[in-house]
């Protein structure tokens, strides 16, 4: 069964009220739109932290020459 952990958050007046806002407008609780927002920020990271991964191996697959499917399938044979 799924429990709930109560926080306190201060947030800058102007962002208060649009977080109301945008949550009355969709519908939502207070609460169920910031953990939206907060999933929403953690999908984001690791997107980029996937992406940051990918541009790494890219770069050290170039470096050894392995430009294609084929030049990756030569140099596993190896």
């Amino acid at each position: 069964m799924a429990t709930a952990v109560k926080k306190t958050i201060s947030l800058p007046p102007d962002l208060a009220k649009e977080a109301e806002i945008i949550a009355k407008e969709e519908g939502k609780t207070l609460s169920a739109f910031i953990q939206d927002a907060l999933r929403l920020a953690r999908k984001e990271k690791m997107k980029r932290e996937f992406q940051d991964m990918q541009g790494y191996w890219s770069r050290k697959a170039k470096d050894k020459g392995i430009l294609t499917e084929k030049d990756l399938e030569r140099y596993l044979r190896k």
